[in-house]
């Protein structure tokens, strides 16, 4: 198990945010999180992360206690956030150079291109970042990620600026990720996108969990019905 996750709870003063959120996410799968705006998503991404420290639960991730050995637990993931982050007026080779340096990595240019390659940016290693557009910046934080061979990937909104072919692209990437025996989280509005590389489905409403179900029981229009009715029920819309 990648991820067990226990009565995850998280406030900020009072203000409740998370509340007993339990996940459990196998190696080899994709979870996906759905859910409105301020449902609780990235938070609980973060999470996961070791970024932010729950109130209340208990995580462990890769085998370790993350709420105890938060560092030893960094070294098995890699998170791509909503924005690129990217430097503008650095190459994509630059920028992976200057991420890999920052992080004490191997920064060798072999190392480097590979990592593009994996992402099929090789062909525009040299060019300026400024000249890309939106997914293929997300691409360059991919292979950010890959160079830390991360065995726990969370993205967020990672289909976000993406056209038809940035999404294929992306989804072939995840399967091949989870093939792997790598283990995927994403939270997400796309529906498509989340059916197409999704394992089991989770549905966050007022940061608590209210649905955690295999995708392959879930058709696109059962989804978006089942989303519909608990939102609403919640009084949140996306």
């Amino acid at each position: 198990m990648m991820i067990t996750a226990v009565g995850l709870g998280k406030s900020y003063g009072k203000t409740p945010v998370l509340d007993g959120v339990s996940l459990d996410v196998p190696a080899g799968s994709c979870l996906v999180l759905l859910g409105p705006n301020g449902a609780g998503k990235t938070t609980l991404l973060r999470i996961f992360a070791t970024l932010v420290r729950p109130t209340a639960g208990a995580l462990t991730v890769a085998g370790v206690d993350a709420l105890r050995d938060p560092e030893r637990v960094r070294a098995a993931i890699g998170m791509v956030a909503h924005g690129s982050y990217v430097y503008e007026d650095l190459t994509a080779l630059e920028n992976l150079r200057f991420w890999a340096t920052m992080g004490g990595q191997d920064a060798s240019e072999g190392r480097l291109r590979a990592a593009l390659a994996q992402v099929e940016l090789e062909a525009v290693a040299d060019e300026r970042a400024r000249t890309f557009s939106s997914g293929m910046k997300r691409r360059i934080g991919l292979a950010r990620v890959a160079l830390g061979r991360p065995r726990l990937l969370l993205l967020d909104e990672p289909f976000t600026g993406l056209d038809r072919q940035g999404r294929k692209w992306l989804s072939e990437f995840l399967l091949a990720f989870k093939s792997g025996g790598g283990a995927v989280v994403l939270a997400t509005h796309s529906f498509e996108g989340a059916l197409g590389v999704a394992d089991r489905i989770a549905i966050l409403t007022g940061g608590r969990l209210a649905l955690d179900q295999p995708a392959a029981e879930l058709s696109r229009e059962g989804l978006r019905r089942i989303y519909d009715d608990l939102t609403d029920s919640n009084g949140r819309t996306p």
